[in-house]
């Protein structure tokens, strides 16, 4: 799993909004980062530490409600949660994979066709949530749920600078 990056310059007595702008900042770079390659089901840390970036960022953003404007934080944390959501559907199939082909391991060899069939028909579950992710990670709505997080961050980094 990655580690969460640190978050530069960040200090304890600096204003609440300053705090939200560079949490958020650090934590949306985090989940373009790792944006790439989801979508194969090959190596599924990919989508394992996309998914975990998904959910730092939504927390931070709960965490740093009142420094945003009410309807841009809404339209932002829906993309963030429906995202979290499609990565979520797909990790379920992941390890459900990774585990009963585990398992199989261990059973004789006349047993293991009734999980490879469970596993055929949960790759098969896998690959249609795999479709439903697909549209999530198109460049376009990346980009755009980008530049709602820019825009939360630029709106932070103003209320801080009022004080």
């Amino acid at each position: 799993m990655a580690k969460a990056r640190a978050i530069p310059r960040l200090r304890a007595e600096e204003p609440y909004a300053s705090a939200a702008a560079k949490v958020v900042s650090v934590r949306a770079r985090e989940l373009a980062d790792h944006s790439q390659g989801v979508l194969d089901v090959s190596d599924i840390e990919r989508l394992h530490d996309m998914r975990v970036a998904s959910r730092r960022l939504r927390a931070a953003l709960e965490i740093f409600e009142p420094c945003f404007p009410r309807k841009s934080y809404r339209r932002a944390l829906r993309h963030v949660k429906e995202l979290a959501d499609a990565l979520g559907e797909r990790r379920d199939r992941d390890v459900t994979i990774q585990e009963l082909e585990g398992f199989a391991e261990t059973l004789p060899a006349s047993d293991r066709a009734g999980v490879a069939d469970l596993v055929s028909e949960i790759g098969a579950e896998q690959a249609q949530a795999n479709a439903a992710l697909a549209p999530h990670l198109d460049t376009e709505r990346l980009g755009a749920l980008g530049e709602r997080l820019s825009e939360l961050v630029v709106e932070a980094q103003h209320t801080a600078a009022g004080r």
